[in-house]
């Protein structure tokens, strides 16, 4: 039996699981208040404080740490990297520490992963399928000016895990398929799955693609420049417009999609209107995405939190269904997408990869 620890360190939570192969022995959420994170200057000053809480957890829940012997971290901000599992090794530690794309919680993962590890005997610390994950062609890195590049960084780990489940579904094997993924969630992302790779996708962090519950997603760039240059914003009111204000929060005053479609249901024209302005743009990505496909689509998928919305579902269907059959699998499960990455690494039906500049 293969005993697997997964982790997944967010902005306000801290989040792992005990996996015994494939059946899940305990999945725990730790939430971080204010008050608990506040006095950290940087995210990678709260390493000793969520490692404690992780390890003190294991024993209180009676898990024989020692017994650990994958200990599997969400992939932090890094280069950029092909999709795969990767061993966690000195650079990529050092890169997340120095925050060489940024700062993020999920920079936390690799280190934790990596502590945990060295204190249990022939134990393996690694990450999967990041969200720097990078397989675009060549052609969709191009933007308008020579000045930008475009990036890709998006929801790798659960778009992966939410394909592959699929393509399982189907019989198939993930590198057989042709797919279109939607997450969404706090952010979205819609990518092109060309056999096992994605060419396409866009940014979901930092402006592009369809806006989401708080992320503003593609802006008018002209009119962008005449709000950087007025006078009336400092650069990180801007950059808070971009995310964390964008979207519903700009325009509902809630990055609740949750509570938007509560309102929608009970006749709100300006939460219907709004939400449909969200639907049509996920609609609309998906429909470029079939072009990046040439048209053959063997399906669309919608995964992350909104799909639980059934609305967005039949939306979708009914704009972009003539591309493909559309399947939703609504929700994620992250810390499960780790500890199977895990364990195609401990059957040895991957090998893990090298981490790189």
């Amino acid at each position: 039996m293969h005993r697997i620890l997964a982790i997944n360190p967010g902005s306000t939570s801290t989040k792992f699981a005990v996996y015994f192969d494939t059946e899940c022995v305990l999945n725990k959420t730790i939430r971080h208040s204010f008050d608990d994170l506040f006095h950290y200057e940087n995210i990678i000053d709260q390493f000793d404080f969520r490692k404690g809480l992780i390890i003190d957890a294991l024993v209180e829940e009676g898990i024989e740490v020692d017994s650990l012997k994958f200990i599997i971290g969400r992939g932090g901000l890094t280069y950029p990297v092909e999709s795969g599992i990767y061993k966690v090794n000195n650079l990529m530690l050092q890169h997340v520490r120095e925050g060489v794309m940024g700062q993020h919680a999920s920079n936390l993962g690799p280190l934790l992963a990596d502590f945990i590890a060295l204190q249990i005997p022939d134990a393996q610390a690694f990450i999967a399928d990041p969200v720097v994950t990078d397989e675009l062609e060549d052609v969709a890195r191009v933007s308008g000016h020579s000045a930008f590049e475009r990036r890709s960084i998006f929801h790798a780990l659960n778009q992966k895990a939410t394909a592959r489940k699929h393509s399982q579904k189907m019989g198939k094997r993930y590198e057989e398929l042709n797919l279109i993924v939607a997450h969404l969630g706090g952010g979205i992302s819609v990518g092109a799955h060309k056999k096992g790779r994605v060419m396409d996708v866009n940014n979901a962090l930092n402006g592009e693609g369809p806006f989401s519950p708080e992320r503003s997603g593609t802006l008018p760039a002209g009119q962008l420049i005449e709000i950087c240059f007025s006078g009336k914003y400092s650069k990180s009111e801007v950059d808070r417009m971009v995310v964390g204000e964008g979207g519903f929060v700009s325009f509902l005053g809630t990055n609740s999609a949750h509570e938007v479609q509560k309102l929608a249901d009970v006749g709100d024209k300006k939460a219907m209107f709004y939400q449909e302005a969200l639907f049509y743009q996920v609609a609309k990505t998906i429909g470029e995405m079939a072009v990046v496909l040439e048209g053959k689509v063997d399906a669309v998928l919608l995964t992350g939190g909104l799909a639980h919305n059934n609305k967005i579902v039949e939306y979708v269907k009914l704009k972009a269904g003539f591309i493909a059959p559309v399947f939703s699998y609504p929700g994620e499960d992250e810390l499960e997408a780790l500890a199977m990455n895990a364990l195609r690494v401990a059957l040895r039906e991957e090998d893990p990869r090298e981490y790189k500049k």
